[in-house]
């Protein structure tokens, strides 16, 4: 879309905004910022800016918005003039400093609300609102939740509300939350509220328009920029794990080894510390586990060439300063650094000139790997850099099929292909999100006091923030809620639903204005400072040691009242296991792998090592005859290669054990065991002839059906509807069984 006047899209800026440009020597405009100034001064339309890393998508949105800001009639004190909402408490700090630098000059204020802000600070801000208010949905839903009509006071004069890194927030509960507060902020003064969206990985544009405005996604402009793509720079890195059959005595040494890192992560770590020592890079480990093994390996071995330390870790788990402290030196551009992470850096917080992206594993999702790629070459005159490294277990005579296949070898390759072929994972818009609504549901009882029936499904349902909720579904999830052994509800004689017993208890606690699940923690602490947290779900000792923050720890005490773990400086340890969740395969990237296996191209980015293992996984799919069949025998049963995504795999699973078959998943093949060629062609048979595949029925067989905050409150029929809408998917699920039936059947089939 090209806006009439984008050519003097300077001039149509306030002259105090104008004047800030100046300051900051820009020779000109971005093109996004072009597009977005007359778009926003003239339109009272919903937007969404679309732009990758670094094209200054942030300016694009304030700049006009500061401007009209400046022009308005909203005096001090009236109430926040505009609003921006992150999913990260470090990316408001960022956009703080940012705004505050373009603001200060404008006299208009800045003020930042979240978990880690003081309450003086927000005291301050609530005495006289006005400006620009950062948060988090958290710390809005907990203003709704506990300021009563203070909260109107303090957001009636909003005139623009910008969501930052829009596409974290599509497709989880947060979203959700997210959705039905900016949705409740308009309903409480009153009037539509435009939003502006920010995002570089967008799924599609309609999908996100959607997100932004439910109600009517065909009026959100969709703005993207045209600017030249940048020049990429990739390498897929292959090791090979050595298979070692280790005596009792030679385990034993190698625990007393706890500290080594070895193998192929060791050598990963060698070319890591060979490679990017001495410059600026992002190290993104794949789990906190991984972030402490590689961190403190690459710390030891600075200390072993006795060069400064340039490794530092960064994860949820570590402390505020340890935290701040990576960011800071990233943000030093004089300095050489590599920060070792997890997903927390991945998003847009400024953290200066980076030279490169490394990648252990494929990673979990193609937008993932991309928005980190433009993490790095953000100057224009230097490419974005990715090392991807894959470590693969070493080929032996018995090796399992599915290990022989190098399928961490070709789903990497396949991640790379689809991110430079610009796809996106699809959104799941199946999705019931009934945690989310029974939060919402006692989120806005406890803002007006009670509500009817009516009432919640005005303010949920009919506003399109949960779409696939139907009037019987909703009544089924309210009487759940009033249930005798819940009790999150009560309803009193007028009609009105107040909070129950146990919905008074949860709404009371910090904890619930997150929709996500915290679990509880005990902090680990040095001489009085926190070094960070750990689960209380894991095993601790004193004098055991441990690796946090890419230093090694030794436990003098734990303090199980004050939930407390005290620390003495070691000289070894292991990484505590974290808990984790895995993102699901999206049907494009397995078929993708498919194609891979087909292929007779070897992409130009491998290194020799991945160039063979990718041979390695070609002359395995041929031997297995995989290019004209999905089922091979193995073992006492099969092997079957669907070539499905995690939804319809774990799908079809459950239509087998329902037909009481031994199977389970084995990455991206299913395994039956204890079955001969005619009892598996017999149920493939019935199922090919059912007439439906109920996934809700389905779900029914899975033992913990639980995925979401509070989804241990709803009965097992809720829980199956909800697990199914989520993490389950039946399309083209017969039309497979015929294929598989078919391959079965023929001469070329399992025997």
């Amino acid at each position: 879309m090209t806006h009439k006047n984008v050519t003097d899209a300077f001039d149509r800026l306030h002259p105090k905004v104008q004047r800030w440009i100046w300051k900051q020597k820009w020779f000109d405009l971005r093109d996004i910022q072009k597009e977005t100034i007359p778009q926003l001064l003239d339109d009272e339309k919903d937007i969404i800016i679309a732009a990758t890393t670094a094209s200054g998508k942030t300016e694009a949105a304030f700049l006009p918005i500061v401007s009209k800001l400046l022009e308005s009639n909203i005096k001090p004190g009236d109430g926040f003039g505009v609003m921006y909402v992150s999913p990260l408490r470090a990316l408001i700090n960022d956009q703080f400093q940012r705004l505050e630098s373009l603001c200060e000059e404008l006299n208009i204020p800045v003020f930042k609300w979240h978990g880690d802000v003081s309450a003086s600070l927000k005291s301050q801000a609530r005495k006289r609102p006005e400006g620009i208010i950062l948060i988090t949905p958290e710390s809005l839903e907990a203003i709704l939740m506990r300021q009563g009509l203070e909260s109107a006071r303090l957001f009636k004069s909003l005139s623009h509300i910008v969501v930052d890194e829009l596409h974290a927030f599509m497709n989880v509960p947060r979203g959700k939350q997210l959705q039905s507060l900016l949705s409740r902020l308009e309903q409480m003064v009153g009037r539509s509220i435009l939003r502006v969206g920010l995002s570089a990985t967008l799924p599609d544009m309609y999908s996100a328009a959607f997100f932004l405005r439910p109600f009517n996604a065909d009026n959100v402009a969709i703005l993207q920029s045209k600017a030249e793509e940048q020049e990429i720079k990739l390498q897929l890195r292959a090791y090979i794990e050595p298979v070692k059959v280790l005596n009792l005595k030679e385990i034993k040494e190698q625990e007393d080894k706890a500290n080594e890192v070895c193998g192929a992560l060791g050598a990963v770590c060698e070319h890591l510390f060979k490679t990017l020592r001495q410059s600026r890079n992002l190290i993104f480990a794949g789990s906190r586990q991984r972030v402490e093994e590689i961190s403190a390996r690459l710390t030891d071995m600075c200390i072993q060439c006795h060069v400064p330390g340039e490794f530092l870790a960064h994860h949820g788990s570590l402390a505020r300063a340890y935290r701040e402290e990576a960011e800071k030196r990233m943000k030093d551009n004089r300095l050489p650094v590599s920060i070792v992470c997890t997903t927390t850096l991945e998003l847009g917080i400024d953290i200066g000139n980076i030279e490169s992206v490394a990648q252990i594993g494929s990673g979990h999702t193609v937008s993932g790997m991309r928005q980190r790629l433009g993490r790095s070459g953000r100057r224009e005159d230097k490419a974005a850099v990715l090392r991807v490294y894959i470590m693969e277990q070493e080929f032996f005579a018995d090796i399992h099929p599915i290990d022989s296949l190098r399928l961490d070898t070709v789903q990497a390759i396949a991640m790379i292909e689809l991110m430079l072929q610009h796809w996106n994972e699809p959104l799941n818009t199946k999705k019931l999100h009934l945690s989310t609504l029974m939060h919402q549901i006692l989120a806005l009882i406890c803002q007006y006091g009670g509500l009817t029936a009516d009432n919640i499904w005005n303010y949920l349902i009919k506003k399109n923030i949960f779409q696939n909720i139907n009037k019987p579904l909703f009544v089924k999830v309210l009487k759940r809620m009033g249930h005798p052994d819940v009790k999150l509800l009560e309803q009193v004689a007028d009609g009105a639903l107040l909070l129950g017993a146990e919905g008074e208890r949860i709404t009371s606690t910090f904890d619930f204005y997150a929709v996500f699940e915290t679990p509880e923690e005990c902090r680990v602490v040095c001489q009085g400072h926190e070094i960070g947290r750990l689960p209380m779900t894991l095993a601790y000792q004193k004098d055991s040691l441990l690796i946090l923050g890419g230093k090694y720890w030794r436990i003098i005490d734990i303090d199980l009242v004050h939930h407390e773990i005290i620390v003495d400086k070691g000289r070894g340890g292991r990484p505590p296991a974290f808990s984790g969740q895995e993102s699901p395969q999206a049907d494009a990237v397995v078929a993708k792998m498919k194609n891979i296996y087909l292929d007779i191209n070897v992409p130009i980015y491998l290194d020799a090592t991945a160039i063979d293992l990718l041979h390695q996984a070609r002359q395995s799919f041929v031997s297995h005859k995989l290019f004209e069949r999905s089922i091979i025998s193995h073992g006492n049963g099969f092997l079957l290669f669907p070539w499905l995504g995690s939804a319809k795999l774990m799908t079809l699973l459950l239509v087998l054990v329902a037909h009481k078959l031994k199977a389970n998943i084995n990455s991206i093949a299913i395994e039956v065991h204890d079955c001969d060629k005619q009892q598996l062609r017999q149920v493939l048979e019935k199922i090919v002839h059912e007439p439906v595949i109920d996934v809700e029925k389905l779900a029914m067989l899975m033992p913990e059906k639980a995925i979401d905050k509070f989804d241990h409150y709803l009965d097992s029929e809720l829980q199956a509807m909800n697990f199914a809408s989520a993490m389950l998917d039946s399309s083209t699920i017969q039309d497979k069984v015929c294929e598989l039936l078919k391959d079965l059947c023929s001469s070329t089939g399992a025997h």
